[in-house]
Parts: structure tokens; sequence; C-alpha cells
């Protein structure tokens, strides 16, 4: 994650989660010349349309008396969709036993894509399952997670 949208992250994930809601994802690009704030927001049992506007209402106040933003923005929020990103290890706990897509930044065992069973996670390591061939990763050595659904 780059430090400005780590900057974002941390000035909003306490709004977020005293909406009852856990962020997932912050991502910053443009469309067209507009800059362009994408919020990723989950919860148990899902994110409707209604949770969506309330986490903007709530943020666009927020993010309009920091420094963050020196142009006009677009601020995006939606529900981490069917491909959820897995970053942190509470994502990695909470999905053992689903089926992800990894992307390593170095080859594991001559390998960097992987798509398999989220078997375990446990001390900063990953084990999947990949059509019967397990592959341990270290959270340092993703890029990209993903689940698959």
């Amino acid at each position: 994650m780059d430090e400005m949208a780590l900057r974002v992250w941390n000035e909003i994930e306490p709004h977020i989660t005293e909406l009852g809601c856990e962020l997932i994802e912050v991502l910053l690009g443009r469309s067209g010349r507009r800059c362009v704030l994408r919020i990723f927001v989950d919860k148990p049992g899902g994110v409707t349309v209604d949770d969506c506007a309330a986490v903007s209402q709530v943020l666009s106040p927020v993010l309009d008396a920091t420094d963050l933003f020196s142009a006009s923005y677009v601020l995006e929020v939606s529900s981490p969709g069917f491909d959820r990103p897995l970053r942190r290890p509470k994502d990695f706990e909470r999905f053992v036993g689903q089926l992800v897509r990894v992307k390593s930044v170095a080859p594991v065992q001559g390998v960097r894509n992987f798509r398999g069973e989220l078997k375990s996670y446990r001390d900063g390591w990953i084990v999947l399952d990949c059509d019967g061939s397990e592959y341990e990763i270290h959270l340092e050595n993703i890029e990209r997670a993903n689940l698959v659904r």
C-alpha cells in the first residue's frame, strides 16, 4: 500500500469501525482528470447499498476536513465483491478453508501465481493446497491475495 493510501486508511478506519463495518481496501486512482478514492468495506452478513451510503456520508466531511487531498476527488464506497482482497493476518485466519488466488512477489518452488485452498495461517505464513501440492508463503512475499467465489 502506498503512503497516501495508508494515510487515508489511518484517518478513516475508526469512523468505519464505529458504523459496524470493516475497512477492507483503500485505492487511489484516476478517472480521466479526476482523482478517485475507492473505499471497500465489509461486515458480517454483507454490505448493503444503505451501508455504503452511510459510510460515504460519514467519510465525506472527515476527508474534506483533512489536508490529504490538494484537489477535488470523487469518493466511491462499495463492498469488496466476490473476489474480496485478503491483506491482514486476520483476513487469512478468517478465510481458512476457502478457495483463494495468490500472487507472490518472489517465486515459491518456482511458482508465483497460485489458486487453491487456504489450508492454514500461522505466525505470518499461509499454507495453500493447489491440486494436491502444498505451498508455504510468508505474508511479506504476497503481492496480492483474493477470495475466489
